[in-house]
């Protein structure tokens, strides 16, 4: 057991317990408040929220130990990629945060009927699970690390701050604790990268050690680094927790910039993993803790040579990646469950629900599911093959649905059911032929989402030759 880390460890722990009562205590008023922040969130606030929730555990230990392994140098276009994507999402940015909308499936409802909202809702649904499972047991996987208690101890501890920060604080401490939670990261690593690099004899002598191609940033090949262009776009521009900030923005503009501040923020987290990762390769002869594949390189390398106090540290930002990602996940969950399965199919002739009640009920749910996904993590799935599968599921089916349907305001009301179904096909079909990688260049995600796009514009060819009309607006003030 290693105390100053623990107790570094702890005092975050408890932090953002404390975040989660008193935002809940004083912020929060109705449901907009917990599940959209009041759409008052300013610029920084949404753009950390952004970072923090992209910048999870495979954006940290999982980027060392690619460092470590056969990416080599390379590795730093894991981050750099999703940076990238960033980018063009600044064009939709505006457009999310004018639909005035809570979810992905509310606007895809809106647009093409109540069946293509559910079918949207339940595909989301499920994806959650897994990654909020998967961020659970990358969270209780250092708690355990760190004070030597059983994993399934650490997974529960974990999961508990997890539950009580969101439930208690809804969004708002979602993205309170994610500003948190970022800084930590960034400094953390930021404070930790030099000095370890420093104390394996500078960065030339970690170089000598290292064989050539390791150094060489684009080892990995040009076709993954434009192909994982390409999946982050597509997984950010219809991942419900990115909407959700984009929705939870004080106006469009600042949507807008903050996709492009958010950029710059994930870009400056690429470097520090990637070193980390190569100083343990450097030294591996020398950590007597290190896992043959690296999947704990940035942990060993850095307890072995930092300071207590910058290991405790880099323990606490590793915890914040994952939880950072899990709250938001497990927010998303219950806001869709609630929003878009329970108030969206309500009959008219019902009374509509008190705030009160919606609040309630989505922390009941925020509760129950997040127990469940505790459960799940639990089973040993590879966290991999679980993140795999979700992105995709999540995405793929209603990427051209949400995304085009946002900027094609003459689409019919068949090319957003039917793209659903038919991304959403094309993902298993891919996921299954390629075993969750790349197959000629392209990985599942992409071509599910491909896939949809294709069969979203050939519909509407058709439709419009048929003189078929346009599906309602997905923004509440136009008509088409």
């Amino acid at each position: 057991m290693q105390t100053t880390p623990l107790i570094i460890v702890a005092s975050y722990l408890i932090g953002m317990l404390i975040v989660g009562f008193v935002v809940g205590k004083l912020k929060i008023k109705d449901s907009q408040d917990y599940m959209v922040a009041g759409r008052r969130m300013g610029l920084f606030m949404v753009a950390f929220s952004l970072s923090a929730n992209n910048i999870g555990g495979g954006s940290t230990t999982g980027l060392a130990a690619k460092a470590f392994g056969t990416w080599g140098m390379s590795a730093v276009w894991y981050v750099l990629t999703a940076s990238i994507a960033m980018i063009p999402l600044a064009y939709f940015a505006p457009k999310i945060r004018k639909t005035m909308a809570v979810t992905i499936p509310e606007v895809v409802g809106r647009r093409f009927g109540k069946f293509s909202s559910n079918f949207s809702a339940i595909l989301n649904i499920l994806a959650l699970f897994c990654l909020t499972s998967s961020q659970i047991a990358a969270s209780g996987g250092v708690v355990a690390t760190l004070t030597g208690i059983p994993l399934n101890v650490a997974l529960v501890l974990a999961g508990v701050v997890i539950i009580l920060y969101t439930t208690f604080g809804g969004m708002i401490a979602d993205q309170v604790s994610d500003l948190i939670q970022f800084i930590i990261i960034l400094v953390g690593l930021a404070i930790a990268t030099p000095i370890v690099v420093n104390a394996c004899g500078g960065w030339q002598a970690i170089s000598a050690k290292l064989p050539g191609e390791q150094l060489s940033f684009t080892k990995i090949g040009w076709v993954p680094i434009v192909g994982y262009m390409f999946n982050y776009f597509c997984t950010f521009l219809s991942g419900p927790e990115m909407v959700s900030r984009f929705e939870s923005a004080k106006d469009e503009k600042t949507a807008q910039r903050a996709s492009l501040v958010s950029a710059v923020l994930m870009a400056a987290m690429a470097i520090f993993p990637t070193l980390l990762g190569l100083a343990a390769l450097s030294m591996k002869d020398a950590l007597p803790t290190l896992a043959e594949n690296g999947s704990n390189a940035m942990m060993a390398v850095t307890s072995a040579y930092a300071p207590a106090a910058v290991t405790g540290i880099v323990s606490a930002a590793i915890i914040c990646a994952t939880m950072s990602s899990a709250d938001s996940n497990l927010l998303c969950m219950s806001t869709m469950v609630m929003n878009d399965l329970y108030l969206a199919n309500r009959k008219a002739d019902q009374q509509p629900l008190p705030e009160k009640k919606i609040i309630t009920y989505t922390r009941i749910c925020n509760v129950a599911f997040a127990l469940i996904a505790m459960l799940i993590s639990m089973l040993g799935v590879p966290l991999v093959t679980m993140n795999t599968f979700a992105f995709g599921i999540r995405c793929a089916g209603p990427f051209a649905a949400y995304g085009l349907g946002l900027v094609v305001p003459k689409a019919t009301r068949n090319s957003g059911v039917i793209s659903i179904i038919t991304g959403t096909i094309g993902f298993i079909f891919w996921q299954i032929l390629s075993k969750g990688d790349f197959y000629i260049g392209i990985l599942p995600v992409v071509f599910g989402c491909a896939v949809g796009a294709l069969t979203f514009f050939l519909v509407n060819a058709i439709e419009w030759k048929r003189g078929v009309p346009a599906a309602p607006s997905p923004y509440i003030d136009e008509k088409v």
